[in-house]
């Protein structure tokens, strides 16, 4: 093999890694979308159906306000390495 086509080899080996570790970045996110709603949704869950029983109702609102805090907490991780991945592609 010659020294271009083994140079446009590595850059569609690099580009295809590249790709790779954005989707991983993405379904990354998509898992803490997921955790939080199923958070939140159990919270809300437990409110509607035992509001009047103190310690399910003090539980709920952990669980609504941990699915609110997870989500923030997984955009941001987003962010930050979709960052990352873009300085180490340039």
């Amino acid at each position: 093999m010659d020294k271009v086509s083994q140079s446009a080899d590595s850059r569609i080996r690099d580009s295809l890694a590249a790709e790779r570790t954005h989707l991983a970045n993405e379904r990354t996110l998509l898992a803490y979308v997921r955790t939080a709603l199923a958070l939140a949704g159990g919270g809300a869950l437990l409110l509607h159906f035992f509001p009047d029983q103190t310690a399910l109702f003090l539980s709920a609102w952990v669980l609504l306000l941990g699915g609110g805090l997870l989500l923030i907490f997984g955009g941001l991780r987003f962010v930050q390495v979709g960052r990352r991945i873009h300085r180490s592609d340039s």
